[in-house]
C-alpha cells in the first residue's frame, strides 16, 4: 500500500510541476478556449492540462518500475500498465490537435477508436463475463474485442461530455479511480492473490494526476484539460477496468464477493467502471437523445448538461461541482462496498448518503434564496 502511496505521490507532483509549463506552452501556440455562449468561463483560458496528465502518469509508471516490491510484479503487469498508457498518448495527441485546430466529431471519434483498437490488439480486453450464479460467458475474440472497443469509447466521451465545469471531470475521475483501487486492491487481497496488479497501479496513478491537476483546475480555473486531458482520463479508467479479466480468473470475482453469487455483486465487477461514471454516463445519454430529438448531431454542443441545470436552479460555481463530485464518490464507494459486502447496514447507510446528496442537490438553491 505504501507503494502504491507514492505512486500516487509522484503522479500528482509532476503533474501539478507540469500544469505550469503546459500552460505557457498552450498560451505559446494559441491553444486556448475562448469564451463561447454555452460555455461558463468568462475570460480565455489556455488547454494543454491532459499533457501534464500524461506526464505524471508516466512518471509514476517509472517510478514503479524502481520500487521494493512492485518491481517485483509479473512482467505482463507493467507491460499492460504500458499499452495503456501508449494508448493515451495516441488519445492525448489527438486531443492535443483538437485543442489546436478544432477536429471535426467524426475525425475525433476515428481518433479514439483506434486508441482502444491498439488496447485490444495488445491483449487489454475484456476475456471473460461473471452471471448470476457464479458461471461465466467466455467471449470469443471478436466479441470480447467489440465490447471492449464500446466500453472504452464509451467512457472517454462520458468524461469528455462531463467536462465543463471548472474541476469537475478531475473530481469525478480522480474519485472514481480511488473507489476502483480499493475495490481492484481488496478483491485481491482478499484471494491471497498479488497486491502488485496493473489495475491497482493505473488507478494510483490516474487517481495522482487528478489530485495534481486540481489545485490548477478548480473555480477559477487556470488551465483546462481540454480534450487531451478528458480522453486520456477516460482510456485510463476504462483500460484499467479491462486488465482485471486478463490477470485474474474467474475465481477471484465470485470468491471476492465473499461466496455471495446473487445478481448485483456477482455482476458489480463488470459494471464497475459504468456506475463510477454513471453521472456523466446519464448526461452523454441524456444529450446524445435530446440532439437527435431536435433533429441535430448529437455531437453538437449545447448548454444543456447536468452541470448547466445546477447553475440554473441556482447553486454557484463552485457548490454544482461539489454536488457532482458527492454524486461520484455516492456511486464510486457505493459501487465497491456493493461488490465487497452486503447486508441490511451496508444499505442503510448508502440510503441515507443517498438522501443527504438528493437533499443537498434540490433544498439548498431553495434554502439561499430564502435567506
Amino acid at each position: 500500500m505504501r507503494e502504491y502511496l507514492l505512486v500516487f505521490l509522484v503522479a500528482a507532483a509532476v503533474t501539478y510541476l507540469l500544469g505550469v509549463v503546459a500552460r505557457e506552452v498552450a498560451v505559446r501556440t494559441g491553444a486556448v478556449a475562448q469564451v463561447r455562449d454555452r460555455d461558463v468561463h468568462a475570460v480565455p483560458i489556455p488547454y494543454f492540462g491532459g499533457v501534464a496528465m500524461l506526464g505524471g502518469l508516466v512518471a509514476a509508471y517509472v517510478v514503479a518500475q524502481s520500487l521494493p516490491f512492485l518491481s517485483t510484479a509479473q512482467a505482463t503487469v507493467f507491460d499492460d500498465a504500458g499499452t495503456v498508457l501508449v494508448a493515451g498518448a495516441l488519445i492525448c495527441a489527438v486531443g492535443v490537435l483538437d485543442d489546436l485546430i478544432e477536429l471535426n466529431p467524426l475525425m475525433k471519434l476515428g481518433g479514439q477508436v483506434a486508441a482502444a483498437g491498439f488496447l485490444v490488439l495488445n491483449g487489454v480486453q475484456f476475456y471473460f463475463i461473471i452471471q448470476p450464479g457464479g458461471g461465466q460467458m467466455t467471449l470469443d475474440t471478436l466479441q470480447a474485442q467489440l465490447f471492449s472497443i464500446l466500453l472504452v469509447v464509451a467512457t472517454v466521451n462520458a468524461v469528455n461530455f462531463v467536462d465543463g465545469l471548472d474541476g469537475l471531470a478531475a473530481g469525478v475521475v480522480g474519485l472514481g479511480a480511488v473507489g476502483f483501487f480499493v475495490f481492484s486492491y481488496t478483491l485481491a487481497d482478499a484471494n491471497d492473490e498479488t497486491l502488485a496488479i496493473t489495475a491497482a497501479l493505473l488507478c494510483a496513478g490516474l487517481a495522482g494526476v487528478c489530485a495534481g491537476f486540481l489545485p490548477h483546475n478548480f473555480w477559477p480555473a487556470r488551465i483546462f484539460m481540454g480534450d487531451s486531458g478528458s480522453m486520456l482520463l477516460g482510456l485510463v479508467l476504462a483500460g484499467s477496468a479491462l486488465t482485471l479479466t486478463g490477470q485474474f480468473t474467474p475465481r477471484v470475482f465470485v470468491d471476492g464477493t465473499g461466496g455471495d453469487t446473487s445478481f448485483l455483486p456477482v455482476l458489480m465487477p463488470v459494471l464497475l467502471p459504468v456506475a463510477i461514471l454513471i453521472v456523466p454516463f446519464v448526461d452523454l445519454v441524456l444529450a446524445v437523445v435530446r440532439r437527435t430529438a431536435a433533429g441535430r448531431s448529437p455531437f453538437a454542443p449545447d448548454k444543456q448538461h447536468l452541470h448547466h441545470r445546477l447553475l440554473e436552479i441556482g447553486h454557484s460555481h463552485r457548490r454544482a461541482v461539489l454536488i457532482m463530485w458527492l454524486w461520484a464518490a455516492l456511486l464510486a464507494v457505493g459501487s465497491v462496498v456493493a461488490s465487497l459486502y452486503s447486508g441490511p447496514a451496508t444499505w442503510a447507510a448508502l440510503g441515507a448518503w443517498a438522501v443527504l446528496t438528493v437533499v443537498a442537490t434540490f433544498s439548498l438553491p431553495r434554502v439561499r434564496t430564502s435567506l
